[in-house]
């Protein structure tokens, strides 16, 4: 539809995505203007879902040294960190009633959660939501990045808002409303992992070259509210073995013990697994027998 007219917006800079990144990015801009005497230096930021943290999901361990540099009053600014880590444990579950747990000096420094935070990471997110409005932050939620705009040297120009009142057939309806180019000085692509700009930037511009390659999994997780007198607020158990090792497939486990009696739990499968009969969903609802599971979840809903 290169023949619609559209209006544009003017900013210094624009970041797609609203998750904890995009969200730490503009922030940090806002804040190094206001230290620079350029109040004026304005920071746009599009998030595909209804809202800031709509499309956040994880239940999370944050190590805080960011939040920390972000900033350092955070928990008098009431940042929504806790529940902080009080034990941290790695299982390898070897069948489906017996597990054996690590000695935590074996357990790599990188896998350690001595100062962490057990967090909802849609409740942190919408919190720096709230922070970057404070620092006069333009936040525009509902507004999906549908396109990369370029210059005329190949140079990134910003971004176009999708295009609303689309029929099925690819065709404006009555109610179209044609999406807003948003033009920077400086574009920030923020959207995850696969995001589908992204994946077009990569390959414009060869990112991937002399790059290793991305390691993809499957992710499933759920949030248990479990008898209060199971519950142990800032118990963290990470784990490996079983169900997944009977199909030779590789991946892992978490669960961690959040607030208000909730509980995170889940599986990722690495997507390398070979055996077409192994089903991510069903050695989930499996592990979840095991008794060192189980004895958590057994009451909960």
């Amino acid at each position: 539809m290169e023949h619609i007219e559209r209006e544009s917006m003017e900013f210094d800079v624009v970041i797609v995505g609203a998750g904890p990144a995009g969200l730490s990015a503009a922030i940090k801009i806002r804040q190094l203007a206001i230290e620079n005497n350029l109040n004026d230096l304005s920071v746009c930021v599009v998030e595909k879902g209804s809202e800031v943290g709509a499309h956040i999901l994880s239940g999370a361990v944050l190590e805080p040294r960011a939040m920390n540099e972000l900033f350092p009053d955070w928990k008098e600014q009431g940042a929504p960190l806790n529940v902080p880590v009080t034990e941290d444990k790695t299982f390898f579950l070897l069948s489906d009633e017996k597990s054996q747990e690590a000695p935590h000096w074996m357990v790599p420094k990188t896998m350690h959660n001595d100062g962490n935070y057990v967090i909802s990471l849609g409740n942190v997110v919408r919190w720096l939501g709230t922070k970057a409005e404070e620092l006069e932050v333009s936040i525009f939620p509902g507004f999906a990045a549908a396109e990369i705009l370029y210059h005329e040297d190949g140079s990134v120009k910003g971004i176009q808002t999708g295009d609303m009142g689309i029929g099925k057939d690819g065709e404006p309806t009555h109610n179209f409303t044609p999406g807003y180019e948003l033009h920077a000085k400086y574009t920030i692509f923020a959207e995850g992992c696969r995001g589908h700009l992204g994946k077009r930037l990569i390959q414009k511009f060869d990112l991937a070259k002399d790059a290793d390659p991305q390691h993809y999994g499957i992710g499933i997780k759920e949030l248990w509210e479990i008898d209060p007198a199971k519950h142990k607020p800032g118990l963290v158990m990470h784990g490996a073995g079983w169900p997944l090792n009977e199909t030779g497939s590789s991946g892992g486990w978490w669960l961690y013990h959040a607030e208000n009696n909730q509980v995170t739990l889940g599986m990722i499968v690495d997507l390398s697994y070979t055996n077409p009969h192994m089903y991510p969903f069903m050695e989930m609802q499996r592990w979840k027998t095991h008794p060192l599971i189980k004895q958590y979840l057994e009451g909960g809903k």
